[in-house]
């Protein structure tokens, strides 16, 4: 797969306890990565999502390789330092049981076709039988070529526009990583820190409970009652329809009782102000 053609790759992923360990991942190979840049930005995409295993076979540049640390940043500092680097395909693949490779086109080879989430299904169900798996990425200018690809049990292909089918090498490894970390890496979002803790899918309401309708009820009866007296709610054969419309406009806010309290201050407020201009109903 090359990094302008990353190999399409599609993952649906099983529920899995978190993995940690280093022989708990899928191997990344990647087979004769031209750019460091391009290293270094795939062993920051696996960092993210939660892969360690990088294997690197004849890196054109040589190694260790400076663009490459560089653009791994800090955050994937840990998984260029901990590179393999081998001479040839098949010494990178000795300890594996199931090697997927990655590729936009089958080629008219005879082997299944998945898609990421299906890899990352089936890596699990092996992995938890004590199997080692691994997933080929080809060079950035030319992808795998026929024989790597004959060494794969399977290829994996990812949704993608047929006609803007290329994908760099960085984002086929991210990819990948998504679906490992969707299938193993629990329900938490984005940074978790001291402060924020791991955010969920969902409104999070801070600590606050959702208001109660007594609460709710009380916010209507202010409401309604300044706004009798600012003279909104008129004339009086519309008011019921009129308090109608607020009360559920309010009710789809679904308010915390502190945003109740608030909404309460607010009219609270303005009869105050209305009071002391000497206001008109």
């Amino acid at each position: 797969m090359t990094s302008s053609e990353v190999e399409n790759v599609d993952l649906n992923s099983a529920p899995a306890e978190q993995c940690d360990l280093l022989q708990d991942t899928p191997a990344v190979i990647l087979v004769r990565p031209q750019l460091g840049e391009n290293i270094g930005t795939a062993a920051r995409a696996m960092a993210n999502f939660g892969l360690a295993d990088l294997r690197i076979v004849a890196p054109r540049d040589g190694w260790p390789n400076e663009a490459a640390r560089a653009a791994a940043a800090s955050t994937g500092c840990h998984v260029v330092d901990g590179a393999e680097i081998f001479e040839n395909l098949e010494q990178a693949i000795n300890d594996l049981h199931f090697l997927a490779a990655t590729t936009a086109r089958p080629r008219d080879m005879v082997k299944p076709v998945i898609a990421p989430e299906t890899a990352v299904a089936e890596f699990t169900g092996r992995m938890r039988r004590g199997e080692r798996c691994g997933v080929l990425f080809g060079p950035e200018r030319s992808g795998l070529d026929n024989d790597q690809m004959a060494l794969a049990d399977v290829i994996i292909s990812a949704p993608v526009d047929p006609t803007y089918a290329s994908l760099n090498l960085a984002q086929a490894v991210l990819i990948l990583g998504y679906e490992w970390i969707k299938a193993h890496g629990g329900k938490a979002l984005g940074r978790e820190t001291a402060f924020d803790g791991p955010a969920r899918e969902g409104l999070d309401l801070q600590g606050q409970r959702p208001a109660t309708k007594a609460e709710l009820l009380g916010l209507f009866e202010h409401l309604e009652s300044a706004l009798d007296t600012s003279g909104f709610l008129y004339p009086p054969e519309k008011r019921p329809a009129m308090v109608r419309n607020i009360r559920n406009m309010l009710q789809r806010m679904g308010a915390t009782e502190q945003e109740v309290r608030t909404l309460r201050g607010i009219v609270a407020a303005l009869e105050s102000g209305h009071k002391n201009r000497g206001g008109r109903p």
